[in-house]
């Protein structure tokens, strides 16, 4: 079988990757990094219109096929991974910031305080104007309170919300107080934002009132809630 001269030298070369890719295959890799589900709730949402203009104007800077210098590809290789790095280095801490603030046990590092303890930090936060500590404490004395009157089972690992909701259930009149409680709650131990005076009070009548209100089990799933004495 006669092997023509060219087919010889011409697979290898095809086998060879290329140096440096066109300007499809560069557009390609920053589209598919940026289209990554990790950046989009992270990242300006101007970015991408950015780099649409930054590729239009690399557009105009091609050569005009006449054997003039095309500087748009290396150009554009050089913003692609500068955009790359960007994104991972300015991106990656805001999304472990979001993370490390995820909603988690109520209680934090305080699992031993009861609630009569957490009543007393509530109230010193609140006498010194402290109402973001006021607030989330009173909020705990609240479902410690609740455990300890044996409506719900004390269980790690617990949030706000599944707590209101447990609780919600069993003391009906007070179910859109609690939630509201529990949202007031995160807004402050997670989302780091500001109390009020009027947040505090909130949070330490609802706990006054649920002291005062018989649960009613009436219908519940016991999965979560404690046997009542």
């Amino acid at each position: 079988m006669k092997v023509a001269a060219n087919d010889v030298f011409a697979s290898p070369a095809l086998m060879e990757p290329p140096v440096t890719p066109d300007r499809d295959e560069a557009r390609r890799w920053a589209a598919e990094e940026l289209s990554n589900p990790r950046y989009p709730d992270a990242t300006p949402g101007w970015l991408d219109q950015v780099w649409r203009d930054v590729l239009d104007w690399l557009a105009s800077l091609e050569g005009d096929g006449a054997g003039g210098p095309n500087i748009a590809v290396p150009l554009m290789v050089v913003l692609a991974v500068v955009l790359i790095v960007a994104a991972i280095v300015i991106v990656r801490p805001r999304l472990n910031a979001r993370r490390a603030k995820a909603p988690g046990d109520l209680y934090g590092e305080d699992k031993a305080v009861d609630a009569e303890g957490y009543r007393r930090k509530a109230a010193t936060a609140a006498d010194g104007a402290n109402w973001p500590a006021a607030v989330v404490d009173q909020f705990r004395a609240l479902v410690r309170s609740a455990e300890e009157r044996d409506i719900i089972d004390a269980r790690a690992g617990r949030t706000a919300d599944e707590a209101a909701d447990q609780l919600g259930r069993v003391f009906g009149t007070a179910q859109v107080r609690l939630l509201a409680a529990a949202r007031v709650f995160d807004a402050v131990r997670y989302g780091e934002q500001a109390a009020t005076r009027a947040d505090y009070e909130s949070v330490r009548m609802l706990d006054a009132d649920l002291l005062a209100l018989k649960p009613d089990f009436a219908g519940q799933a016991h999965a979560g809630f404690a046997v009542p004495r």
